[in-house]
């Protein structure tokens, strides 16, 4: 029904935003992820929203991106997950870790998120795994967006031997990958120095 609100926020809380659109605030529930992404009170904001309708409410959940609306959408498609459950998800993981804790079935990592136990995570994991594909996740697109040079490649296979290399020491799929993310600088490390850089992420 409303496909985005783009306007000038008014109130942020861990749970919700206020977006003042032409002099009307709009109640739009968040992630925890995406309210630690938003800029400032004040500031402009765009957020894709999806709307949710019963019988004794309207509501609207709202997300930074496309691809995080697109996961969230899939998750409610699962018998027990409700916007709730998929907004308590992507609080703890965002849209590229749940994506391959999926592919790689790491239930625990979902199942860090609050109200979601352990069959829930599984269920989903079961139901949502065919439907998830590594092309859809950001570093995919990262990486096809580089020109295919030696320094892409080498930055493709520095993220990819730092994943295997956590996941070896027994973390998570999902986490792994997000502190191999949020390295810095990456493409002027040696395999070695990223491991490194990984782990203080993880501690």
């Amino acid at each position: 029904m409303i496909a985005y609100v783009n306007g000038i926020i008014d109130d942020i809380t861990e749970e919700n935003t206020v977006v003042d659109v032409g002099g009307i605030g709009y109640n739009v529930k968040i992630s925890a992820d995406t309210a630690a992404r938003l800029p400032g009170v004040g500031e402009p904001v765009k957020l894709y929203t999806y709307t949710n309708v019963k019988e004794d409410a309207f509501q609207l959940f709202g997300f930074l991106s496309k691809n995080d609306l697109e996961i969230f959408k899939k998750c409610i498609t699962v018998n027990g997950i409700g916007p709730k459950g998929a907004l308590s998800i992507l609080s703890v993981l965002d849209a590229d870790s749940l994506r391959f804790a999926i592919m790689s079935g790491d239930a625990k990592a979902i199942s860090r998120a609050p109200g979601i136990g352990a069959r829930t995570a599984e269920r989903l994991i079961l139901e949502l795994k065919d439907k998830i594909k590594i092309d859809d996740t950001m570093i995919s697109r990262e990486i096809d967006s580089y020109d295919a040079s030696r320094a892409a490649e080498a930055d493709s296979g520095q993220k990819k031997e730092a994943v295997a290399a956590l996941v070896a020491l027994g973390y998570g799929q999902a986490e792994s990958l997000k502190a191999v993310n949020a390295i810095e600088g990456i493409e002027d490390m040696d395999s070695g120095a990223v491991l490194k850089a990984a782990l203080k992420k993880l501690f």
